[in-house]
Order: C-alpha cells, then structure tokens, then sequence
C-alpha cells in the first residue's frame, strides 16, 4: 500500500500542473480582465459580482504582479485614457511579461504556496481564503455527513422492504427533495422561519452572532448549531436523493447474489447476514462517491446558500474573483481546491481497504 500511496502523490504534480495550466490557457482568450476593470470604474461603467467589491480603483494601489489574464491594449476602456498610465498598471499588474512567463512565475509562488494579494481587496489570498474558510467548511462538512447519516440506513431500510408501503411513500420523498433545488428550499425557509413574513426562529445573517466571543461555552455552541440549522438544511434536502437511491440500488443488487443466499443457508440470521456481509460489499460504491460529494457541497453547491443567507464563504470568493477578474484569487483558491480534491481523491482509495481489506491496490498501477 506505501508504495501506492506514493506512486498517487507523485501523479498529483502533473495533474495539478495540467489542470493549472489548461485554465490559464482559457483565460488568455477571455475578454477582459483586471485592468480593463480598472479602467472601467475610472469611466464609471463597472458592474461588479457584489456591491462590496465595486469600489473605486483606489482598491488596487498595492496590488502586486500576478498570474494570468490578456492584456488591455485594444480594450474599449484604453481609449481617450493617457497611454502611459495603462503602462503602468500593465507594469504593475504583470501583464507587461509573455503568458508562458507569468504561468512559470505563478507556478514556481504556488509551489511554496505564495498567491500573491487580491487585486481589488488590498490583501493577500491567504488570508482571504482563511478568513472564508471556516465557513465552507461548516456548510460542507455539516451538509454531507448529516446527508449519509440519513441516506445510508434509509437506504438500507429501502433495500430491505423493498415493494412495501414504506419504500413507496419514503420513495416520494425522496423524488420530492430530487426535485427541489437547494436554493429554493432555501427561500422557504428564509419566508417561514427567519422572518421572512411569519416565524422568526432563525438568524438570517452570518456563522455566529456579532457577541459570539462574549458568550459561555455551551451558549456559544448553541448560537453556531442556530444559524448554521437553515443553510445546512437547506443544502441536505438536494443532496440525500440520489445518495439514497444508490444506496437501495447497491445494496438490492448484493442481496441477490449468491453468497447471500449460501450464508442464509448456513443458519445466520438476518442481520448478520445484512451487515456482516452485504454492507461492506454494497458500500464500497457509495464510500467512493463521497469525496466528489464533499468537494461538490464544499466548494459548488454552496454558493448560492451563502448569497441567500449573507454566509462569505469560498463559494462566493471565487465566484466574486471570476465576475471582477480577480485573477490572484482566481488561480489561488483553484489551486487549493484542485489540490484538495486530489487529496480527497487518494483518501477514497484507502477509505475502500477500510471498509473491505481484501482490497489490495498494491499490485495496480496507477
């Protein structure tokens, strides 16, 4: 297995590498960029992603050089400026060197995981990321281990008295929370429990309370587990579908092969018989989704949860970056997420030789 292990570590480089330099590739023929946006507040036309990042051009005085992005010299925002000027936030920004330069210099920062400062915050992406961090992890992680926690024995449970009236009236629930988009479910809650028009139960803004640090211990708990209830179930009710299903599906197909017919022959009962010996096997598909499925809710599905209840998280980061060619943090959060996700990748693997030891990778290549 050690030699796996490192023969999967070493083939995260290349593919990290590929990935980096397929996106930077992309950006180059996408119009726009940082200093068009520039320009553009300059003008007075700018239409930012949020109202907090639509400040004046004054945000970026101390922006350094950074990765990616086409230059602006045809722009529409150049014209009638003074030429010089556009020079210099070329200089300043970086774009004055080749593209096969900046990647290599972009590549050899985050290498030592140096991404630079935000052109438009004024800070680095570091701390941006940090500071947005504990809340993608808090919807991320809650949401997807609250959605195994219901979807594996429902699952299960389905699977068993498959035909029976529970699994045909649990089956419409589960078609129902299929069909309702996240942010849907959202807004509902937001109208009926967080003072949208009738109960106000529930904070609509925010991970804790503004005097979260004056509060005792377990009123501080509370005060998380209280505004974290909303987004979180609204995140868990478009997740626990298909979990579900594939969860029935897996483990209908294992109950029907023969060694469970040979183990039923033998006198074992029937939870022995369920859990000693299709759950490892019919679980093996659904331990394998998991890390798409956290690295889905962690950093896509989010979004529009954190937009609905005022949540600043990575979700919005990156999508803030993309809309105001925020190029630094840009590459720097897709740097993180690609790297996690293949972490997560190698983590799937080993979780299998957990749940069935007879698994062995050693003897596959990679």
């Amino acid at each position: 297995m050690g030699a796996y292990v490192v023969r999967r570590l070493l083939l995260v480089i290349p593919t990290l590498f590929a990935i980096m330099l397929v996106n930077f590739a992309v950006v180059q023929v996408v119009p726009g960029g940082p200093i068009e946006q520039i320009l553009a507040r300059l003008e007075g036309t700018a239409v930012g992603a949020t109202s907090r990042v639509a400040g004046g051009a004054g945000e970026t005085a101390a922006a350094p050089a950074g990765p990616g992005g086409s230059t602006t010299s045809s722009c529409r925002g150049a014209q009638g400026l003074d030429r010089a000027y556009i020079e210099r936030l070329e200089k300043e920004f970086g774009f004055d060197q080749p593209a096969w330069k900046r990647f290599a210099m972009m590549m050899r920062s985050y290498l030592l995981f140096d991404f630079g400062r935000s052109y438009f915050r004024d800070r680095s992406v570091m701390q941006l990321v940090a500071e947005r961090l504990p809340v993608s992890i808090s919807l991320g992680l809650w949401a997807t281990l609250l959605i195994y926690a219901i979807s594996i024995p429902l699952g299960i449970r389905k699977a068993v008295r498959d035909g029976s009236r529970f699994d045909v009236w649990t089956s419409g629930v589960v078609i129902a929370g299929n069909a309702i988009p996240s942010f849907l479910f959202a807004i509902f809650l937001v109208v009926v429990f967080a003072g949208g028009r009738y109960l106000d139960w529930f904070p609509l803004r925010g991970l804790v309370s503004e005097n979260w640090r004056e509060l005792s211990l377990p009123r501080l708990v509370l005060d998380y587990l209280w505004h974290m209830a909303l987004p979180v179930a609204s995140m868990v009710i478009g997740g626990f579908a298909s979990l579900t299903i594939l969860t029935k599906n897996s483990f209908l197909e294992e109950i029907h092969k023969q060694y469970v017919t040979t183990a039923r022959a033998k006198g074992l009962d029937e939870r022995r018989v369920l859990y000693g010996h299709v759950f490892r096997n019919a679980m093996l598909i659904v331990v394998a989704g998991f890390p798409g499925a956290l690295i889905g809710i962690l950093f896509a599905s989010s979004l529009l949860i954190e937009v609905i209840f005022s949540l600043e998280g990575l979700g919005l980061l990156g999508f803030e970056a993309a809309i105001n060619r925020d190029y630094q943090v840009m590459f720097g959060t897709l740097y993180v997420f690609t790297l996690m996700g293949l972490v997560l990748g190698l983590v799937s693997d080993l979780t299998y030789t957990l749940v069935d030891p007879r698994i062995d990778f050693e003897g596959r290549e990679v």
